[in-house]
């Protein structure tokens, strides 16, 4: 929940337990000094309460008078502490916020096999979105008031407040049923313990996570992470192929820079049954549909580049496709 939203109930709440105070010493008050009944005193006590201006039950004593005064300055402070943090709260327009983020949580919890992506960085940013180009529907954790304000009004995406280290966080963003999770807080003992957070919630998802150190790979792998990604490494490598390949690069970035352009991974398992088992060869993939296979991962991890027509698909291998969009679309339906 939203810090701001957590404090407005916490607030809310210890002024009605102040109201429910009062309320009892204002009924004890009366048992006590006046000899009141317990139904007597409650209601005396309501009528003092809500100023309706109806009279007591009975004559009261002095020591009744001084007691309803006091009751009376007490209720005053109480009510008037309760429609300030209301009225506060409405003027700030975090009510509006507070049943937007309510409807957010209700959105999260509709939604499967989405990504949780734990901080909204430079990195965060652009695995965000890369994942709305690919129609992949995800989920931001970001525990920066800042950021979380910019993710939520600006760019419209659905975002938790909180840590991401803390299994209550990762629940609330729904783990149970996401796909996978990237993890890209600047620290790497923080990516540390949401690796470990997430593994041991969920065996079985797939998690990548950011490093700044190369020291840190080796513990995010034995944390539970399936890949480790050094941001550093990467920008430092490709500009150094700028210089020696430069046309390589750039006819890369082309590639996966063009949204007309889409590079696919074909789960074999998931191809309709008459193509299973069959040879490259025989999908004929490029005359049916003008895409081009330029590679295949075999069920035991083994990668091919260009694989052979006689290839045979055998279950749990993929095949990585390569084409425009209008043949990727047409190849899948016509594969599927």
């Amino acid at each position: 929940m939203h810090k701001k939203h957590f404090h407005f109930i916490q607030k809310l709440r210890i002024a009605a337990m102040m109201i429910l105070g009062t309320i009892v010493f204002g009924v004890l008050g009366f048992m006590v000094i006046e000899g009141y009944s317990f139904s007597e005193s409650f209601y005396t006590t309501i009528i003092i309460l809500s100023t309706v201006g109806l009279g007591v039950v009975h004559t009261l004593s002095d020591t009744g008078r001084w007691f309803v005064a006091c009751l009376i300055i007490v209720s005053i402070g109480i009510f008037a502490y309760g429609i300030s943090q209301i009225t506060s709260y409405i003027m700030e327009g975090e009510i509006q916020r507070y049943l937007k983020y309510k409807k957010t949580l209700k959105m999260i919890n509709k939604i499967q096999n989405h990504v949780i992506v734990c901080g909204f960085g430079r990195n965060g940013k652009q695995a965000c979105q890369q994942l709305k180009a690919d129609n992949q529907s995800f989920v931001v954790i970001e525990n920066s008031e800042k950021a979380f304000n910019e993710i939520r009004d600006e760019d419209g995406y659905l975002v938790i407040y909180g840590d991401a280290t803390r299994d209550e966080t990762l629940i609330e963003a729904g783990i149970e049923k996401a796909s996978a999770l990237i993890t890209t807080l600047p620290s790497d003992a923080a990516n540390v313990f949401v690796v470990l957070t997430a593994r041991e919630l969920r065996s079985d998802i797939k998690i990548i996570s950011r490093a700044s150190e190369s020291s840190s790979e080796g513990k995010l792998r034995r944390a539970g992470a399936n890949n480790v990604i050094m941001p550093d490494k990467i920008g430092g490598s490709h500009m150094a192929t700028l210089v020696t390949r430069p046309d390589v690069i750039e006819f890369i970035d082309h590639i996966t820079g063009k949204v007309h352009i889409r590079l696919e991974e074909i789960m074999i398992n998931k191809l309709n049954e008459k193509y299973r088992g069959k040879t490259i060869r025989e999908l004929e993939v490029r005359n049916r549909t003008g895409a081009n296979i330029i590679g295949f991962k075999s069920s035991n991890g083994e990668y091919t580049v260009n694989p052979g027509p006689d290839t045979i698909l055998k279950p749990d291998s993929k095949l990585f496709v390569l084409g425009t969009s209008k043949e990727v679309e047409e190849l899948i339906n016509v594969l599927f």
